[in-house]
């Protein structure tokens, strides 16, 4: 025995070493052939299907049987946008100095981590349109793959691959290493691996390597994870209701995605007799989830996960045959699709709810539809606008129209330049505040400060107001005309400037709305 791993021992070298899936096999090749007459129509092709089943195997073997050079790209490996373009962005244009071509491979393209991947989908889509080199992505989960990215490559997909291939390739290996494999070990190794071959081949490495003497098998059942979609065909289709409720374990799904999959496919199951009593139950399940998320008490979650699957499955009467085409919820994609309205919807409701000190709950509930009619007003709609700085899509949202319409610009440009002369008059107050207070005095306006700066209090500049005293009755007369003097107003504090310039009228309609 030796410390070499066997599944990089027994890799491929050529396609045709690929066992289990000779069609995706085959459609790879046409693939690559088309390189070599130009640049195809789909530039990047994507490896689905689960783990161990010989995807990254086929890619390596592609590259090696065309006599390309490869570079790989996996989870290990920062995939932000930087990183994608600075390694395969910059090998997707290059050629070689051979000038053979160059296979871009990406393993794993479906497993993008939020900030740590941060812009890698979008830098992928990318990539695959502008390539000039052959471009390979591998998935385990097709749809977990971006919509654009999926549009823009061509799906290969590969099957879990059969137990009696399985356990031929086994005995191959046995005979190769001289191992002492007996039938019966092999058969065992073969049931637990699941169609993933790789697994079945560490297992049989192990199983060897840890016998106590030769002929031993020291061997276990591999843990697996089901298939969402093999999980729902046991739940509605299944007559076993222990095998029901324990497929739910081996999802990687929650009980909070799970019903949404049985919701979505119970009727293309069920027939009409069946799927009130299917829909009670599942009903019941919602009531056990909802309590879960009152009270955060998780243990609650087996009642739901008993009465998505088993109930469920208790419910049915009739059994329909044929084939019958599994969905991802419908849920989900009417989520994704109003995404970005839900977000315009919020941002509106953040902003009215601070406006108004009131949370933004109440403002979507409440005050939506107020703010919109006082936005159709001509008058009121752009200082409105302006005071929450509302956007053309928020704009749109609550005037229940497109943010293409005319109507919304010329709404959003009234409002931006009314945010603009605002803008405008403050920094005239904040910098030509003196100067504004001088050119007051010489109209008239008190001087006392100045005057007090100065220290000379009897000496007038000139412009000001000179008055003559008549010796006989002691009134006082004006020499000359001047403006009348407006006193400060008697609630200003002593420390209150009485020349502070008052805002206008354009002022007080924007901001004392």
């Amino acid at each position: 025995m030796t410390a070499t791993k066997w599944t990089e021992k027994y890799r491929p070298r050529r396609l045709k070493e690929v066992l289990g899936n000779g069609k995706a096999v085959s459609e790879m090749e046409a693939w690559a052939r088309s390189w070599e007459r130009g640049v195809p129509e789909k530039r990047a092709i994507v490896l689905y299907g689960p783990p161990g089943v010989g995807k990254t195997s086929a890619a390596l073997a592609l590259a090696e049987e065309m006599g390309w050079d490869e570079i790989e790209m996996n989870a290990s490996d920062s995939r932000t946008a930087t990183a994608i373009q600075k390694v395969a962005g910059a090998a997707s244009k290059m050629t070689t100095f051979s000038g053979r071509k160059r296979l871009v491979i990406l393993d794993e393209a479906d497993n993008l981590y939020g900030s740590a991947d941060r812009g890698g989908s979008a830098a992928m889509s990318k990539l695959v349109r502008e390539t000039d080199q052959p471009v390979l992505l591998i998935a385990n989960d097709y749809y977990g793959l971006s919509k654009p990215l999926r549009e823009a490559t061509m799906g290969i997909a590969f099957r879990r691959i059969t137990k009696g291939t399985i356990a031929s390739a086994l005995r191959e290996i046995c005979r190769a290493e001289e191992a002492g494999c007996t039938p019966e070990m092999i058969e065992e190794i073969a049931d637990n691996s699941g169609g993933d071959l790789r697994s079945a081949l560490n297992d049989l490495q192990a199983a060897l390597e840890g016998a106590l003497h030769p002929g031993e098998v020291a061997t276990g059942v591999r843990d697996s994870k089901s298939s969402i979609f093999d999980a729902v065909a046991k739940i509605l289709r299944g007559s076993n209701l222990s095998e029901a409720v324990k497929v739910s374990w081996t999802l990687d799904e929650s009980p909070e995605d799970l019903i949404h999959w049985i919701d979505e496919n119970l009727p293309t199951v069920y027939g009409t007799a069946d799927l009130a009593a299917g829909y009670d139950r599942l009903s019941r399940a919602d009531v056990f989830l909802g309590r879960v998320r009152r009270r955060q008490n998780y243990g609650l979650w087996r009642y739901a996960s008993f009465m998505m699957t088993a109930g469920v499955q208790a419910a049915r009467r009739e059994k329909k045959g044929g084939y019958v085409p599994f969905r991802p919820p419908g849920y989900w994609r009417r989520m994704g699709q109003t995404k970005g309205a839900r977000q315009v919807r919020d941002s509106a409701a953040k902003k009215i709810g601070r406006h108004c000190h009131i949370s933004a709950r109440v403002a979507r509930a409440e005050m939506m539809g107020f703010f919109g009619l006082l936005l159709k007003d001509q008058k009121t709609g752009p200082r409105v606008a302006a005071l929450l700085e509302f956007t053309v899509e928020e704009i749109a949202l609550l005037l229940g129209t497109k943010p293409t319409t005319k109507k919304v610009a010329k709404l959003y440009e009234a409002a931006q330049e009314l945010i603009e002369e605002e803008r405008v008059s403050q920094i005239e107050e904040a910098w030509g505040g003196s100067q504004k207070v001088e050119v007051a005095g010489n109209r008239g306006l008190p001087r006392r400060q100045d005057e007090a700066r100065s220290g000379a209090p009897n000496e007038r500049p000139s412009g000001s107001i000179s008055k003559e005293i008549d010796p006989e009755d002691g009134k006082e007369e004006p020499a000359g005309k001047a403006e009348p003097v407006e006193k400060p107003s008697a609630d200003l504090g002593q420390d209150s400037d009485p020349t502070e310039p008052e805002k206008d009228g354009r002022q007080r309609s924007l901001f004392d709305f």
